[in-house]
């Protein structure tokens, strides 16, 4: 069976969605950040040298970062169904937007946390992280359109990815301009499969 090294308030809720929606059996071992640091306890680090989450344990198989993790669930137990075939015309960006969401849209949203601890020192990079923010909202607004999911008329690994980053702008209420996204993340979190998983997955907060 399938076990995910879950941690909580993190990108590894984002997988538990995509094995429930899935539908593969899996088992959970829960850590908890630190209260004051907010960090990963080092215990995460006897599974993987990075100590970050999500980590998936198949058999013999580790796999850590949030992209590869939910497309080797996808692709190994998903029947074709949440990730295209290699040789589909779908594919090139189906793997532009999974590099996408960790590589390009998560990087100003993880510089407005940290600069916004630092009080007036970091004043004044934050018009340059707004602008970032807005352009990566922008460009997730048109991508989607009217459309019901990021990949078309079926949910995929795209959708389980994205999802954490709208989450994660939406706390500040981020969204509020966009409402084809606050209406997509909306429907997403109305998923029973993405309910099932805060349920096994635990309290998710990411404004805590």
């Amino acid at each position: 069976m399938i076990k995910v090294h879950h941690l909580n308030n993190s990108r590894s809720q984002r997988l538990l969605w995509a094995l429930e929606e899935i539908g593969v059996p899996y088992e959970i071992v829960h850590y908890q950040r630190d209260s004051e640091t907010r960090l990963a306890p080092d215990s995460l680090k006897k599974v993987h040298p990075l100590g970050k989450s999500p980590i998936v344990e198949d058999g013999d198989k580790v796999i850590a970062e949030s992209a590869a993790s939910i497309d080797y669930v996808a692709r190994t137990y998903g029947g074709g169904k949440f990730a295209p075939a290699y040789d589909s015309p779908e594919y090139l960006k189906y793997n532009e937007l999974m590099h996408y969401v960790e590589g390009s849209a998560m990087l100003p949203l993880m510089l407005s946390l940290y600069v916004g601890r630092l009080g007036e020192a970091g004043a004044p990079l934050g018009p340059r992280i707004t602008s970032e923010i807005a352009l990566h909202l922008g460009y997730l607004a048109t991508l989607l359109g009217g459309k019901s999911f990021f990949g078309g008329n079926e949910i995929s690994a795209v959708d389980f990815h994205v999802t954490f980053i709208l989450e994660a702008v939406n706390v500040g209420g981020g969204l509020t301009k966009l409402p084809n996204l606050a209406a997509y993340l909306a429907r997403m979190q109305e998923r029973p499969a993405y309910q099932k998983a805060i349920e096994r997955g635990g309290p998710y907060n990411l404004g805590g």
